[in-house]
């Protein structure tokens, strides 16, 4: 992450006093990350972690507060208009459709794609390692090469705000660390500002510009990569980190 912070953050994700109400349980979101820049949210379980995600991707509407990004406020845009990209554990790959044409629809769900399109798609496959993987079905593939294809669909959507929800927990060490490599390199050539849900100390320390603590519903704490490991006096992000 280059460039001045203060600049970065104000021309990134701000979540202004956002505040839901989920039954009994209240969430406060108050923070600014920086533009382009891979973000760890880490925490509890139920924390609240997935629905900070749910909120920047419109599935979820504030009670109260502003989603703004680039100055730009999303608050009220619907989930297919804000300019997001998701890649979720489970991939969210069709069974019954080729590889071409699930990448296809984070283009256009209606699968209107012109030839530029289609030649996209082959090149978001080339970039991940599935070159030639067109008419393979997702049930093909490895847990690894269905991630890839994950990836390339958020490649070809071309959207500046990429979400990511435990995306490499199904995963043995090695894919893992291979799927990391390939959330640095998109990462860098989209200049995107990506928020990494993770329970995956080391996902924090290899991929992580900053941290984002959820705690009870709230985000305590959001400070750089190197700071946050060096804290002390938080007993429940020692023991996620292990340096308790």
């Amino acid at each position: 992450m280059t460039g001045d912070l203060k600049t970065r953050r104000e021309n990134g994700l701000w979540l202004d006093d956002v505040r839901l109400n989920l039954g009994a349980v209240a969430l406060h979101f108050n923070a600014a990350f920086a533009s382009g820049a891979i973000t760890a949210v880490i925490g509890p379980s139920g924390a609240g972690k997935s629905t900070l995600l749910n909120l920047v991707a419109g599935f979820e509407t504030p009670d109260r507060g502003k989603i703004l990004f680039r100055r730009q406020d999303l608050t009220d845009l619907p989930a297919a208009r804000r300019p997001v990209s998701l890649i979720f554990q489970d991939n969210n790959l069709f069974a019954h459709l080729d590889l071409a044409t699930n990448i296809g629809l984070g283009i256009d769900p209606a699968l209107r794609l012109s030839a530029e399109d289609r030649a996209a798609v082959s090149e978001a496959l080339a970039q991940v390692g599935l070159g030639g993987y067109e008419r393979r079905k997702p049930g093909t593939l490895s847990g690894g090469e269905k991630q890839r294809a994950a990836f390339a669909r958020a490649l070809v959507r071309r959207r500046p705000i990429l979400l990511l929800d435990e995306p490499f927990a199904a995963l043995d060490p090695g894919l893992r660390n291979e799927m990391g490599d390939l959330l640095l390199a998109l990462r860098q050539k989209a200049d995107a500002t990506v928020l990494l849900v993770t329970h995956n100390p080391d996902d924090v320390t290899r991929l992580a510009d900053e941290i984002a603590f959820v705690h009870q519903g709230s985000l305590d704490h959001l400070l750089a990569r190197d700071q946050f490991i060096a804290m002390r006096d938080v007993p429940e992000l020692q023991g996620f980190l292990g340096n308790a």
